[in-house]
């Protein structure tokens, strides 16, 4: 059937420093949190497009795509693709009632999420740069992606939204 709201969600991670990512994580973290979601983009716009009908996209990507977090290196150029994508998506779409946005979470809770920051000595210092004082619950995510994919964000087109707590406004450093 036809499409006409899409979020491109998967993603992987990869958590290395600069000189740790190899040739095979990198390829793997482009293909899956960058190739994919063009191809999938790619796809249903042209479908939206065919049938005049417009719609929206949202892409997931990080907090991480605009602040530097040790570790984080090929991980984040891959999230930094994604807010270029929807930057691009956006100018290019636009005009035929197309809109494109990405939402950008700082930690989320997911099973995932919380395995992967369960010790406090890892979390604490992430935490202590958000000043909400958490991390984000999958909630918080869907509801920015829900009002990005709504009627109700008409006007809304190429916004790259932080779902952080205040992360990158406090533009934090984290050991």
């Amino acid at each position: 059937g036809a499409v006409d709201l899409l979020v491109n969600g998967a993603g992987v991670g990869g958590m290395k420093g600069f000189l740790d990512v190899d040739v095979a994580l990198f390829d793997h973290l482009v293909s899956v949190n960058c190739r994919a979601p063009l191809q999938i983009s790619q796809i249903v716009a042209r479908g939206m497009m065919e049938r005049g009908t417009g719609g929206a996209v949202v892409h997931v990507s990080s907090q991480s795509s605009t602040q530097a977090i040790r570790d984080r290196c090929a991980y984040s150029l891959t999230k930094a693709g994604i807010d270029y994508l929807t930057k691009s998506m956006a100018l290019e779409l636009g005009h035929r009632g197309i809109r494109t946005n990405c939402v950008n979470p700082t930690v989320v809770l997911t099973e995932l999420g919380r395995d992967a920051w369960k010790d406090p000595a890892k979390a604490g210092p992430m935490l202590a740069s958000i000043p909400a004082g958490r991390f984000a619950e999958p909630e918080d995510v869907a509801d920015a992606v829900l009002y990005l994919l709504s009627d109700r964000a008409a006007m809304v087109n190429g916004l790259c939204m932080p779902v952080d707590g205040g992360f990158l406004a406090s533009r934090a450093h984290l050991p």
